[in-house]
């Protein structure tokens, strides 16, 4: 940058307000024998700074521009560097640390993350892999810089407020003038102290759409979309706000009826993740697959070959009942506006950045008016001054001093006062006698009018947009969906889950024993008597003579249950809590009746 740049920052940075205070609370030397600190206050004042540091200035995002302080430092940096080429992501981390005192792994890390979701930065080198959970490259083997997107939505240092960096020696924005829906397009999540933030990302074109919905006064919808595509039921969504989940599943074909393949996965899940999932339902027995070959590459790529014998159908159901195929996601919507953290739903969070981005258009649009007035004020002026030749007049040639130049043009310039945009100043009289006699020669009256022509209407455009400027703000969401939208088609499919009942899809791996002798009941008991075939997630209940029952979960080991007399047993499904995901809604029981004994006094498992 150069010196004319770091002078205007120092000038700017003497005109920033000061950082406020969290406290007032100063500790004294530990060294001091005699000095006595209170726990209640250390905590009252140190723990609640901690606390009010980590929401405001490290893990929540704020509303109006939807980023992290860290993300809004390196796009900051980002802008400062920016020259058009890539800069390596190292000298991005070092430029980040004036502003971020948090060190360069957190720099590093939140810039992957940015250059991950493929919105706001232009990325080149190997920058890790979201389906595999790949890392990316050392930050010195990499590059970016900002996309086209972002030079075109995210920044404008005239509508930008400024503070005080953390060691005073730069500015930063406090916001940046976003103007777009970013919190909602790129997601979030933070864990904060006390509370956490989770806002899952949505399409580009359908946020475009809502936002033009919302200006126009008519209703909206906005459901999540992910970069690993997959589908998901929004059926309890409740607009992100806190209390809703989704589920997401994995997009799982049939090549034929001893190969699935997995071609889509689940938000927030790997192709690692994903297949330790099957590998532990396979270890417990849940589904029973010969093996699981990994081909991911460019694509999601996973095959998983069934044992001989089994329904590839009911494989299937098993996926999503017992791994990582269906997830559930709870959003929680936590942002920071005005200093506090606010939980709000997904359509509020829209409606408040199509309102904060009416008025930074709106202030763009009188921030260029003024320029342009000011622009025309000061071609009239030039115009009248060279054809008038009053740079030639004996007055001004002889005055006696700079005041009494002056004075004289002022006197000249007195009748044409109506023509002008506002009031002629002293510093508009000096500007015109810094006017150089090569651009007097060059003047043209024709190119003159034909430039002051072209300003009025500008001035008039300019005008018609500040009285209809809720349509052109629609004309703004248009011009990005048309510029942008094509980049992002919806990758994740909207539909309703089928319910899957994991007793109907379980495998019946485990043999159940009984030994009335000794009053034992279990899958480990192998030579005593055969009841039926079960899985883990079974349960067994048992009906006395006496009419009392125990219900308890199919014990993998020997369970303490006395009896002494024959008994009976069927198996039925019935309504029962589920005991693992949304899936599982019904469990089997295996009944034993007609037992002549009281109460047993102890059983290993669930019990009701």
């Amino acid at each position: 940058m150069s010196e004319d740049t770091f002078d205007k920052d120092e000038k700017e940075m003497a005109n920033l307000p000061e950082k406020e205070e969290h406290s007032d609370y100063k500790p004294v030397s530990t060294t001091d024998e005699a000095v006595k600190h209170q726990l209640s206050g250390m905590y009252q004042n140190w723990f609640l700074d901690y606390a009010s540091y980590v929401i405001l200035e490290r893990a929540v995002p704020h509303i109006n521009d939807g980023l992290k302080p860290v993300q809004r430092r390196i796009l900051h940096s980002m802008k400062r560097l920016d020259d058009g080429r890539y800069n390596k992501v190292a000298n991005i981390v070092g430029h980040t640390m004036q502003f971020h005192p948090h060190g360069d792994a957190s720099i590093g890390d939140a810039l992957v993350q940015l250059g991950q979701k493929d919105l706001l930065i232009d990325c080149q080198g190997n920058w890790g892999n979201i389906l595999t959970g790949d890392s990316a490259a050392a930050p010195r083997y990499i590059e970016a810089r900002l996309s086209k997107f972002a030079l075109d939505v995210v920044f404008n240092p005239k509508t930008t407020e400024w503070q005080a960096s953390y060691d005073g020696r730069n500015r930063e924005p406090v916001t940046l003038p976003v103007k777009f829906p970013l919190l909602l397009a790129q997601g979030v999540e933070g864990i904060a102290v006390g509370l956490s933030s989770k806002i899952l990302p949505h399409n580009f074109n359908e946020l475009c759409d809502a936002a033009i919905a919302y200006l126009h006064g008519e209703e909206f919808q906005l459901y999540p979309d992910f970069q690993t595509g997959g589908s998901i039921d929004v059926s309890r969504y409740n607009d992100g706000e806190r209390g809703g989940v989704v589920r997401v599943r994995a997009k799982i074909s049939k090549i034929d009826n001893k190969t699935l393949c997995i071609s889509e996965i689940p938000y927030g899940k790997t192709t690692s993740s994903l297949i330790d999932s099957i590998l532990k339902a396979i270890e417990k027995g849940k589904i029973k697959v010969r093996k699981v070959d990994d081909n991911t590459a460019g694509k999601v790529e996973i095959l998983v070959h069934l044992t001989p014998g089994v329904s590839s159908d009911k494989t299937l159901d098993a996926l999503y009942a017992f791994t990582d195929c269906e997830v559930n996601i709870s959003p929680n919507c936590c942002v920071i506006d005005n200093k506090k953290p606010h939980f709000l739903s997904v359509s509020k969070v829209l409606k408040k950045s199509v309102d904060n981005t009416l008025a930074l258009l709106r202030k763009e649009l009188e921030i260029q008016r003024d320029e342009t007035l000011e622009t025309l004020h000061f071609a009239s002026l030039e115009k009248i001054f060279i054809e008038e030749r009053i740079y030639k007049d004996k007055q001004f040639e002889q005055a006696d001093s700079m005041d009494a130049a002056c004075e004289h043009i002022d006197e000249r310039l007195t009748p044409y006062y109506p023509q002008f945009v506002r009031e002629v100043t002293k510093e508009d009289i000096l500007r015109l006698m810094e006017i150089k006699m090569a651009r007097i020669l060059k003047f043209n009256k024709d190119k003159a009018d034909e430039f002051i022509a072209r300003l009025k209407a500008e001035l008039e455009e300019i005008d018609n947009h500040l009285a209809h400027i809720t349509e052109y703000t629609i004309d703004w969401y248009q011009r990005l969906k048309e510029k942008y939208g094509k980049n992002f088609p919806r990758r994740t499919e909207i539909r309703n889950f089928d319910t899957i009942v994991a007793t109907k899809v379980a495998e019946a791996n485990e043999k159940l024993y009984i030994n009335r002798e000794e009053g034992f009941i279990g899958t480990g008991l192998k030579k005593d008597e055969y009841v039926c075939n079960c899985s883990d997630i079974d349960d067994v209940i048992i009906f006395y003579k006496t009419v009392n029952t125990r219900l308890f979960a199919c014990p993998t080991n020997c369970s303490s249950e006395r009896t002494s007399c024959t008994s009976t047993y069927s198996r039925k499904t019935t309504s029962v809590p589920s005991i693992t995901s949304s899936t599982v809604t019904e469990r089997k029981v295996i009944i034993i009746s007609n037992v002549s004994m009281s109460l047993p006094s102890f059983v290993t498992g669930n019990t009701t």
